[in-house]
């Protein structure tokens, strides 16, 4: 029985074989140490650098081969020290017990240099030639490396070893193993002495799947449950008691009448931890599809490829009824908008919050006390959707959703079809937001989720993106999403063949009053169109005259409305976000992109390419026309013919 009951066979993950880099300072055993291990013997002669070793996959219990690789201590092998750091699944640094300076070193310049390296593989600390320590020195291994550890949190674990006597000489290497294996960095804070967040959000998913009747507790039967699953054999009575006696006993609120509740199972991992068996914690994970990093594993978020870049992937009908069921069940003061701690609630299944950085920060619309609206929430999971749907998929799964993966998502139709058919099918529309500096874009995409107008101006540098719910007439319901292209941006965005693949429509704003940001404004315009035509992925595109409430520059009003027609679009759009929110042409935006076979401008070139082409295919199509005629008027002689001798 492990732990109190729960127990079964360790998971190592996807792995199948691990590399292990020793370094240390000369002569502190690093060599002696690796030959001992290998041939279970201690050496009498030992080269300087030994060969790399490779222990069998049942030298340790997880049965993975385990490559030692024996690093050379000299600063003239720097580049190879340097490279077998990089290569390495986990890192050994060696001092000597019997010269207190090794271990000196160990804080002045190996572990500095490890991360001015920025390897990121665990570390083992090793102290070699144990049977020559002085025993009048009786300082312990826990108070000497303490500081250390809670300065290097990349130090997995400390040992100290004989190669000599062989003692704890092979569990160097399993602990070794076990700090890629089954890491205890990543579930437990050693300051703190708790589980850390990313572990406490996964076991209470995992608490929630086994949870099948909802009551808050784990009953016998769905312990059981949990352990067949897991390990793959249930407990008998008396093994499930000793679990519960062990978690009352030190977590009284772990158990009730109703079984173990989520407290008793928290408790459970920390117990796993504290007892020396990470690996029993990671054996739960893994067989929950839990990775690494304590987050879903790819294999489980099978997400639909598209065929084309100007395809996108949408949610279903279904995944959105789970969405909106899912924030109504949150909204718990029924006031059609999510606080911030009802947010949370949502993802405390989730590793972390998946809207609280760039680009789904701030993208969809909020009250004005910073409540997520259901626009807003349902726009928030359109943009990740978009971006990156594994990620919108694994969020779906942490909040509870159960359905078919494959029913999860749709992908569009090739834009370049629904041009010939002359409509479209898709539910959520990409508007690229392009224009020089001050011209207003910022401040449309603020207007789009109902932010109040700002004076004050702020240089966006980077893209941005705002969702949000547009109303259509008839009922229907569309999700628009604005992604600003900085000015600065424009040039190297539009060099990749596909930028405009993705673009359902292109806004470009210029500031009216203003003739350097029209000339700009017409540039990127031209640039769009040549891109379009070069491409093949021409967008319909839309020109803005923004702030329409200060003088507009004369020659730009003339200039603009002959630079849409010679292109074949619409004359501009003119407003002012200053003076109310545009929201006709948010509903302009979405009608041009239902219609995606209108609205692309044409430059000459572009036009005369397009007539050339039409006349060589009516050419082609004459002399297909006229070939058949000849073979037709051919094969009728030829029949006249023989009927006639006959």
């Amino acid at each position: 029985m492990m732990l109190g009951g729960f127990g079964g066979k360790s998971s190592t993950g996807s792995r199948t074989s691990l590399r292990v880099a020793v370094a240390g300072d000369k002569g502190t055993g690093k060599s002696s140490l690796i030959s001992a291990v290998a041939s279970a013997t201690f050496p009498d002669n030992v080269p300087r650098v030994l060969p790399p070793i490779t222990l069998p996959a049942d030298a340790f219990p997880d049965y993975i081969p385990i490559t030692i690789v024996d690093t050379p201590s000299s600063i003239d092998n720097r580049i190879k020290l340097i490279e077998e750091f990089r290569k390495a699944d986990v890192v050994i640094l060696t001092y000597a017990c019997d010269q207190p300076a090794t271990l000196d070193r160990l804080k002045s310049y190996w572990l500095p240099e490890l991360r001015r390296l920025e390897i990121k593989a665990p570390v083992i600390v090793v102290g070699c030639k144990l049977d020559l320590r002085d025993e009048r020195s009786p300082a312990r291994l826990e108070d000497i490396m303490a500081p250390i550890m809670k300065e290097y949190r990349e130090i997995e674990t400390c040992i100290e070893c004989s190669a000599l006597t062989l003692i704890q000489a092979p569990d160097v290497f399993y602990f070794a193993s076990k700090a890629v294996l089954h890491p205890t960095f990543p579930l437990f804070d050693q300051e703190k002495q708790c589980l850390k967040p990313r572990l406490r959000r996964a076991v209470q998913r995992i608490f929630n799947l086994f949870d099948h009747d909802l009551d808050g507790a784990l009953n016998d039967a769905e312990l059981n449950d949990f352990q067949v699953n897991c390990f793959g054999a249930p407990l008998d009575p008396v093994e499930l008691m000793g679990v519960k006696n062990v978690v009352q006993e030190r977590q009284p609120d772990g158990v009730t009448d109703l079984g173990l509740t989520l407290p008793g199972f928290l408790f459970l991992f920390s117990l796993f931890i504290e007892r020396g068996r990470p690996e029993t914690a990671w054996a739960i994970l893994r067989k929950c599809g839990y990775n690494d990093s304590l987050e879903l594993s790819a294999e489980l978020l099978p997400v639909p490829a598209k065929q084309s870049p100007d395809q996108s992937i949408e949610l279903t009908n279904e995944a959105m009824d789970f969405l909106s069921g899912i924030f109504q069940l949150y909204d718990l003061d029924n006031d059609g908008a999510l606080q911030p701690a009802e947010l949370d609630d949502l993802f405390q299944t989730a590793p972390d919050s998946p809207w609280l950085e760039a680009p789904y920060k701030d993208a969809a619309e909020k009250t004005p006390g910073g409540s997520l609206t259901i626009n807003g929430f349902l726009s928030e999971w359109a943009l990740m959707t978009l971006l990156d749907p594994r990620k919108s998929l694994a969020n779906l799964i942490y909040i509870g959703y159960g359905h078919d993966p494959a029913s999860t998502f749709s992908v569009t139709r090739k834009r370049s079809v629904d041009r010939k058919k002359q409509r479209t099918e898709r539910n959520v529309f990409q508007c690229f937001v392009f224009g020089p500096k001050k011209s207003g874009k910022s401040a449309l995409l603020d207007s789009f989720l109902g932010r109040k107008f700002s004076n004050s101006y702020k240089a966006t540098t980077v893209e941005r993106y705002a969702a949000n719910v547009i109303d259509q007439p008839g009922g229907s319901k569309k999700t628009l999403i604005l992604r600003e292209i900085p000015e600065d941006r424009v040039k190297k965005f539009l060099t990749n063949k596909e930028s405009l693949a993705a673009c359902d429509v292109a806004v470009v704003v210029y500031d009216s009053s203003d003739v350097y940001s029209w000339k700009k404004a017409r540039e990127i315009l031209m640039e769009l169109a040549r891109r379009g035509e070069e491409s093949g992925y021409g967008t319909p595109c839309l020109l803005v005259a923004a702030k329409d409430d200060l003088d507009p520059y004369p020659m730009s009003v003339q200039e603009s409305d002959r630079v849409c027609m010679e292109l074949g679009i619409d004359i501009p759009v003119s407003l002012s976000m200053k003076l109310g929110e545009p929201n006709s042409l948010f509903s302009r935006i979405v009608s041009t992109a239902e219609n995606p076979h209108l609205s692309i401008p044409e430059t000459e070139s572009g036009r005369r390419s397009k007539n050339i082409r039409q006349l060589v295919n009516s050419s082609l199509l004459f002399v297909s026309v006229g070939t058949a005629v000849g073979f037709a008027g051919l094969a009728a002689y030829r029949a006249y013919s023989a009927r006639k001798n006959t």
